[in-house]
């Protein structure tokens, strides 16, 4: 009795691609006729498992919880909290703890979908199959199957496993998931060179990919996390979160800024207790710093912007799964995008003919019947030209294809080369219907990898005595059985070889995949044919080459991407030579005869020569799964920030490794919409473009919204520095600079989040990805309004109380001086002025009433809550605040005027964006 696998065999299996199917029985010790018996599959499943995907341990539910509160800036707001119940504040505490809270729930909450991906993954391979074991037929779960097992294949089955074929019958699989190919690959079962690439391993099958047509058997050498895509589940399992260079500039802005306060509360102690030798008033001294330096209402903003922009962008077609997504896309300096249904139509098109010795172009894309086959850019006529009307027709009915519709989309049923033949014939207005009344089929050779053509056998019902053969298939194949073709008048010829493989030469240069036709009049006695009826005795028709053309606003996403300062790189599993001429029609390689790289190359390159390699070409074909994640890493070592696009299987660890994963929603696997960070709900490269402008607004409008905040807690901290340095009273108590921060300062800032796009944002560079969030030119704008916002609020403090003695009153004073300066500074550096000036004056029509309205519709809510500050008797205790006169309030309100002065000095001479 043969015996299972050992495990230690495992370890060193042989290249499958490589070995002949005899070896691989002999090394799995099993039987190509009736399997494995049902003991050595017990053994079997012991020793290797189950057919399912495994994600590794992860963290339990309550860590990745509390993980959520591990940040330099939840310390801050911790801390806030802490100094809150110190102060026995316990509204303002239980705020700032509930806004925590929901930082970290949202978190989890995201995380928790990331984690989905590996979980998609194991339903994607799991299915029923039909096996042989004992002799016998089974059909059973693919969870079931194990290493050795025989397994049958036919039209329409998803690959369990992975599979070495030992026996083909016109079998092609889609592996577009898998390795990008653009169209089903035919298999084979010779052996292949050690050194085959993933997509040129034509004698496997993998799991999840699909069969679209043909037999086959195949035995299995690969289960669950050992098959192409559960090595794949294993890269995303080991890939890194999401990490933006916003949320890195956030973390480093919060370890700086928590160091600072801590510095400036212990000074602030030092001070206090060197003055008055009080341990109680220094620490009330600190916390009142502490509080004012610290942005409490700073995460809630930052929130409330990306979940705009997340609003904004689901408008053009594009949704965020993940909210510092929002930003990445602004700062985007590389955007590596599959091709196949990416960049391209992901539909097989014919765009050149040659019939009679003459080429022709074929005009429309897709598998719509729009176009037309043209001849020096004019429409030719099939009356005039027989040789090109007998080479539509021999693809038209030299074919098991055909086109559906379904809501207006028209999509192919079969093989899409052949869909592609059917839209061409169908543009010259050849139909299938009429085709097939006047030549019906006989008779049929199905395509077979060995012989590599296909073959129709049909009646001619206008000249009885006579039938008709039709073959189509490889150049190679076909063009070695013909004799002859047909001239431009559609008389017989000598064969032109020479002429023939130039054409196909110039075809395949343009990246066309080329089909050759061709006939044969034989006798109306013959009913049936074979392989034999064909040798040498054809005639030429012509050929037609195809491909998947690019999308045209893609080309004009990639130019605006281009201008932008963004490279935009093909990195696809589809062949060499198509890719370069998509790249060529898109523009993407910039530099002079650049190089086209494929995974082989790759794979025998160092890090420093991949490194050369990215820089000198913008185009990658016949990559693998793991050479587009290192292209990523090493792209992501150079300090580029990575965008990368995708659809397939194949995609989802660089989509999860990338800055920004980018899947498409439409023709997209589950699995690369699960690695993603953002999904493209028309699987249109032009809304990516859209995408980053909007991510490059919101990175603005996060700018201006920081700009703004951090001088208010500047003018603070600094009024309370002041206060404590001249042995004064403080000027504002912690609990009113928690109002400022939490509710004031929010209401306005928010409606920043709000602005629109600033003219020009599509044709700056992209900002550099070391530069701080606080920058110097933003460092100068805080110190500046900081210092205005100092001599609002001290000096209406000290005005007031040396006028009046009253020192609730000058604190209440001192308060609506500072919200009324934050006012005017918003006003100053929102778009509202400027655009209500426009309106005035009937200048603008691109920017909505809503837009210019917020700001507006802030200021308007922070008169509201001001009042209910200080003139609702009810608040005043809660606050320390007390009423205030007409002339009072108007007071405040002039304090804030001078802030407008700077702001705009500023805003013209050191923006922001």
């Amino acid at each position: 009795m043969r015996q299972p696998v050992s495990s230690s065999t495992t370890s060193s299996e042989p290249p499958w691609h490589q070995v002949s199917a005899i070896d691989v029985v002999h090394y799995l010790r099993t039987d190509l006729n009736t399997g494995l018996l049902a003991s050595e599959v017990a053994l079997r499943q012991e020793q290797y498992g189950v057919n399912e995907l495994k994600g590794h341990g992860g963290k339990s539910s309550l860590v990745r919880f509390l993980r959520g509160f591990h940040q330099p800036l939840i310390y801050i707001l911790l801390g806030a909290a802490g100094v809150a119940l110190v102060l026995q504040d316990w509204v303002d505490a239980g705020v700032i703890f509930a806004v925590t809270l929901i930082n970290a729930t949202i978190g989890f909450v995201q995380e928790s979908k990331a984690e989905d991906a590996i979980a998609t993954l194991a339903q994607a391979v799991t299915t029923a199959t039909t096996v042989i074991r004992e002799g016998q037929k089974q059909r059973l779960n693919s969870r079931d199957l194990v290493p050795g097992d025989l397994v049958l294949l036919t039209s329409g089955d998803k690959v369990p496993a992975d599979l070495r074929l030992f026996q083909v019958r016109n079998l092609q699989v889609s592996e577009a998931a898998l390795t990008g190919e653009s169209v089903p690959v035919q298999k084979s079962t010779d052996p292949l060179p050690p050194d085959t690439g993933l997509a040129d391993r034509h004698n496997m099958a993998y799991a999840g990919s699909l069969v679209t047509c043909g037999q086959a058997r195949g035995i299995v050498v690969a289960i669950g996390n050992q098959t192409q895509t559960g090595q794949i589940s294993q890269m995303m399992a080991h890939s890194t979160g999401l990490v933006t260079p916003l949320t890195r500039k956030v973390d480093r802005f919060s370890k700086t800024l928590l160091y600072v306060i801590l510095a400036l509360a212990a000074g602030m102690f030092t001070i206090v207790m060197g003055q008055q030798g009080s341990w109680t008033a220094g620490f009330k001294a600190a916390v009142a710093l502490a509080v004012s330096a610290i942005p409490e209402g700073l995460p809630a903003v930052i929130t409330v912007a990306l979940a705009i922009g997340v609003g904004r962008m689901a408008q053009r077609h594009a949704i965020i799964r993940k909210l510092p997504a929002v930003e990445t896309l602004g700062s985007t300096t590389v955007i590596c995008s599959d091709k196949t249904g990416t960049l391209t139509e992901n539909q097989m098109t014919v765009q050149a003919i040659y019939a009679g010795g003459e080429t022709y172009q074929v005009s429309g894309i897709g598998y719509g019947a729009k176009g037309a086959i043209l001849k020096d850019n004019q429409p030719v006529c099939l009356d005039g030209v027989p040789p090109l009307q007998e080479c539509l027709q021999c693809g038209l009915l030299c074919n098991d294809s055909h086109l559906q519709t379904d809501d207006s989309q028209v999509s192919v049923v079969g093989d899409p080369t052949e869909g592609a033949l059917i839209v061409s014939a169908h543009k010259a207005g050849l139909t299938l219907p009429l085709l097939e009344a006047t030549f019906p089929r006989l008779d049929t050779i199905p395509f077979e990898s060995q012989f590599q053509y296909m073959a129709t056998l049909h009646r001619v019902t206008a000249q009885p005595d006579c039938h008709r053969i039709y073959v189509k298939g490889a150049v190679e194949a076909v063009l070695q059985r013909c004799q002859h073709q047909l001239d431009n008048q559609g008389n017989p010829i000598e064969l032109d070889r020479v002429a023939i493989e130039q054409t196909v030469h110039t075809f395949a240069n343009q990246g066309l995949r080329v089909l050759a036709l061709a006939r044969k009049q034989v006798s109306s006695q013959q009913q049936h044919i074979d392989h034999d009826h064909l040798h040498h005795t054809l005639t030429f028709l012509g050929l037609q080459g195809m491909i998947d053309p690019p999308r045209a606003d893609a080309i004009a996403a990639v130019k605006t991407c281009q201008s932008a300062g963004i490279q935009v790189k093909m990195i696809t599993g589809d062949h060499a030579l198509t890719a370069a001429a998509i790249a060529r029609q898109m523009g993407l390689n910039q530099i002079l005869n650049a190089p086209t790289f494929t995974g082989q190359a790759l794979a025998a390159m160092a890090d420093a020569e991949l490194a050369n390699a990215l820089e000198t070409s913008a185009v990658f074909a016949r990559v693998a799964p793991e050479q587009k994640l290192r292209l990523v890493k090493s792209l992501q070592s150079k300090g580029e920030i990575v965008a990368m696009t995708g659809d397939g299987v194949n995609d989802a660890p660089a989509l999860k490794q990338a800055d920004i994963g980018v899947a498409m929603g439409i023709n997209g696997t589950e699995v690369a919409k699960e690695a993603a960070d953002m999904i493209l709900t028309d699987d249109d490269f032009a809304s990516i473009e859209a995408a980053v402008e909007e991510g490059r607004t919101v990175y603005g409008n996060l700018l201006k919204t920081i700009g703004f905040i951090l001088p208010v807690n500047g003018g603070e901290a600094l009024t309370i520095l002041v206060g404590v340095l001249v042995a004064a009273a403080l000027p504002i108590l912690p609990v009113q600079i928690l109002w400022v921060n939490m509710v004031s300062s929010v209401a306005l800032s928010a409606t920043l989040a709000f602005e629109p796009k600033v003219p020009g944002t599509m044709q700056r560079p992209p900002r550099p990805a070391n530069e701080p969030l606080l920058s110097g030119r933003l460092l100068w704008r805080v110190l500046i309004i900081s210092v205005f916002n100092l001599v609002a609020v001290f000096g209406m403090f000290e005005w007031v109380w040396q006028a009046t003695s009253n020192l609730t009153l000058a604190r209440t004073m001192a308060v609506h001086s500072l919200v009324a300066a934050e006012t005017f500074y918003l006003l100053s550096i929102s778009q509202f002025i400027p655009s209500l000036w426009a309106r005035l004056r009937r200048a603008t029509q691109d920017m909505g009433q809503e837009v210019a309205c917020m700001p507006a519709i802030g200021v308007g809510v922070v008169l509201l809550l001001q009042i209910l500050f200080s003139q609702v008797p009810a608040i005043n205790p809660l606050f320390d605040t007390q009423p205030l006169t007409l002339i009072q309030a108007v007071s405040c309100i002039g304090a804030g005027i001078p802030v407008t002065l700077p702001a705009l000095i500023l805003k013209w001479f050191v923006p922001l964006i």
